[in-house]
């Protein structure tokens, strides 16, 4: 099972035995073991039983809520991990401290690369694709990454880099009903950056919930500057995983057909886009597929789920903090 999704306005959440119930309308609608889950995603409003937050907490099962266009709300979680010396290394290293600079050239490694390799792909499989330019503007921000010491300048090749590969992110679509003109956030103002910022939502709850089991500040980042309310260190990991599980699943509906511009309602006032109740199911549905598909990871050499990834570099973040290996390999994936 995985994450649980509660889509289904006014839901009860409730428990009996070791299930968890979700029921709507005086009808049990989701019935499923507790033992199978790892996360709940509450999207728009639902009540939750007593008991059910508390065998949360004693299961270490973290309840994130987000409003229906998917905008994060905030997040039940249970008391942080005994394992105080990860969080002190992860406060030793702020600033622009060597163990810092390192880490952020390999956030912004990974992320890059990744880009890279999706641009690559998408020529190889589509030969008519001219995206050379895109790349190479890619490779130009990668190359200096390992020569660079300033956290700011890093972030300025990440910020490059970003840019090629949104610049041509309409030619990765092969449908002509989508467009797709620059990355627009708050709020989303087209169908595709409505599917990145929900799907962006949805990794941002599944790395921050790796990031808690391995005993991490959450809100302590290197890459991502403090900010109130920001969980930095949650927006550093994720980084790399963006293309690979995020992008990879809007481009895959998008250019399958799977969701239409149907799928998707404009707020009139603001002009958000967010997506329908049917077209969230088929977005949620391949979302969760995608994180439970299985790759060989290529640090630890097994093959493992994506879910299972991001707490292994979470692992790997943690065992580099407190000097067990010399160095944070980002995850890379071809």
């Amino acid at each position: 099972m995985g994450t649980l999704y509660v889509t289904q306005a006014d839901a009860f959440i409730g428990k009996v035995d070791e299930r968890l119930t979700v029921k709507a309308e005086q009808k049990t609608i989701m019935d499923i073991p507790l033992i199978k889950l790892e996360g709940i995603v509450v999207l728009g409003r639902a009540t939750i039983s007593p008991a059910v937050v508390s065998e949360l907490l004693d299961r270490h099962i973290c309840l994130t809520f987000l409003t229906q266009s998917g905008r994060y709300l905030g997040r039940l979680e249970p008391e942080v991990t005994k394992n105080i010396f990860v969080r002190k290394a992860q406060w030793q290293a702020i600033g622009e401290s060597e163990p810092a600079i390192h880490l952020v050239r390999g956030f912004v490694r990974g992320k890059l690369k990744n880009y890279r390799h999706s641009l690559l792909r998408t020529q190889r499989e589509h030969p008519d694709t001219d995206l050379n330019n895109n790349i190479t503007r890619l490779e130009n921000a990668i190359a200096p990454i390992e020569k660079t010491s300033s956290i700011d300048s890093l972030r300025g090749l990440e910020g490059a880099g970003s840019a090629a590969y949104f610049g041509c992110f309409q030619q990765l679509i092969k449908t002509s009903e989508f467009r797709f003109e620059a990355r627009r956030r708050r709020p989303p103002t087209d169908p595709v950056n409505a599917l990145l910022s929900f799907g962006y939502s949805l990794l941002r709850h599944d790395v921050q919930s790796a990031l808690n089991i391995v005993g991490f500040d959450p809100y302590l980042g290197y890459l991502h500057v403090e900010r109130y309310g920001r969980p930095s260190l949650a927006l550093d990991l994720m980084e790399e995983f963006r293309p690979l599980i995020v992008d990879a699943v809007v481009l895959s509906l998008i250019n399958k057909r799977s969701l239409t511009l149907t799928d998707f309602t404009t707020e009139p006032l603001s002009g958000a886009v967010s997506l329908t109740k049917e077209g969230l199911h088929t977005f949620l549905r391949a979302y969760e597929q995608k994180k439970q598909s299985e790759f060989k990871h290529p640090v630890m050499g097994t093959k493992c789920t994506y879910q299972k990834s991001f707490e292994i570099q979470a692992r790997l973040l943690s065992k580099y903090l407190m000097n067990e290996i010399d160095k944070y390999p980002p995850l890379v994936l071809k």
